[in-house]
């Protein structure tokens, strides 16, 4: 006779009668409630026996390699994010913790948000119209003229993860490698001012792509001062306006979000006297604030938005178009979209599995002298032709 080993939580053995008839199923042959009371209800009381499992787990006479388990750990994560206890004591078990159920924050605002207990390192992400709980692949492939469009780098990350971070990384692999990219076309995610020094500075890699939007309202009236109509003399540390004013205080400080900026404020009472006032800022008592880069990004910066405005610059950033196809390839022939494993180790696997696919196709139509093919159209506009 095999003795049984209990949990106890006060005097209430572990497991209670009552989970085999909760937890007896799979979740997936099960059915959730049909009301929405009724379904609260029931996540509520799922909340509280998680809690009785956690703190008989925390008991002092509980076993302690159990509570070093991955699977509790990612209980008690889970736990943390979605339930909150409330009141001891109420219709459950003795000395059992009541929980109910977080405000809801929206999914994936943290990265640490676990989505998944199947699939821990699963994120989370809402890209436009799209949102999914996965990863993110980030792909880097040449398009040189005259030669076999090849993806060269895979970066595959948690879909939490924005790609302005991944940009650094991307370029410090490729350096690895000895694939450093005199020109690396990229999408407007990738692209900010500090990128656009460090790509330089660091790698000698001239990033180009669409720079941060300016939303603030100057930028979106017509006629109005954005910060493009302010001259900046870095030397004296002043700023001159449209109309003529200077500065009257500059200071840098550390923004979490952004890193070192510089504060230049003007004088409320030139601002007030103004005539442009209206087209400059809507401060009834202050003067007009600027928030500016350091020198070299901000100059960066400006010289990126300048170059995409030729025809030249535009014709060169065209050839990022490219990857669209890259990507629509893949996933209509080797279906990255689709994870066929869990975690981002095995995942980053599959990716490169699906790159070497792509090259091997894109080689051998190279050497049979396979033309790119055309950008598809719909059999009515085909009749226009």
């Amino acid at each position: 006779m095999r003795p049984r080993l209990l949990l106890r939580i006060g005097c209430v053995p572990l497991p209670p009668r009552a989970w085999y008839e909760r937890y007896g199923r799979r979740i997936e042959d099960t059915r959730l409630p049909q009301g929405e009371v009724q379904r609260e209800a029931y996540a509520c009381q799922v909340g509280e026996d998680g809690f009785c499992l956690l703190d008989a787990l925390a008991a002092p006479h509980a076993p302690e390699q159990l509570a070093d388990l991955p699977a509790i750990q990612v209980l008690r994560t889970v736990w943390a994010r979605h339930f909150e206890p409330r009141s001891e004591g109420g219709s459950g078990s003795a000395g059992a913790r009541r929980a109910r159920l977080r405000p809801v924050r929206g999914p994936g605002h943290d990265e640490d948000r676990i989505e998944s207990p199947y699939d821990v390192e699963a994120r989370f992400r809402t890209k436009r119209a799209m949102s999914w709980t996965g990863y993110m692949v980030h792909l880097t492939e040449t398009c040189d003229p005259d030669a076999p469009r090849l993806v060269i780098h895979i970066d595959t990350t948690p879909a939490s993860v924005h790609e302005a971070r991944r940009t650094g990384p991307i370029h410090a692999a490729l350096a690895r490698k000895g694939l450093t990219p005199s020109t690396h076309l990229v999408d407007a995610a990738y692209v900010s001012a500090r990128q656009l020094v460090e790509a330089r500075e660091r790698y000698g890699i001239d990033l180009v792509g669409p720079t941060p939007q300016d939303v603030s309202w100057q930028h979106r009236r017509e006629g109005a001062f954005g910060m493009e109509a302010f001259t900046v003399d870095w030397e004296s540390q002043r700023v001159r306006g449209p109309a003529g004013q200077h500065s009257m205080s500059w200071s840098e400080y550390q923004d979490k979000a952004r890193g070192h900026r510089i504060k230049v404020h003007f004088s409320s009472t030139a601002c007030q006297a103004c005539p442009s006032k209206p087209l400059c800022t809507r401060t009834k008592t202050q003067g007009r604030q600027l928030s500016l880069h350091p020198r070299e990004a901000h100059e960066a910066l400006a010289a990126a938005r300048a170059r995409l405005t030729s025809n030249e610059e535009r014709g060169l950033y065209r050839l990022r178009a490219g990857i669209e196809g890259t990507l629509s390839q893949g996933v209509r022939a080797f279906g990255p979209r689709q994870a066929r494993y869990r975690g981002l180790a095995k995942m980053h696997l599959q990716t490169v599995a699906t790159a070497v696919a792509l090259n091997v196709d894109r080689l051998a139509a190279w050497l049979e002298h396979r033309p790119l093919a055309p950008t598809r159209k719909s059999r009515f506009l085909a009749l226009a032709a």
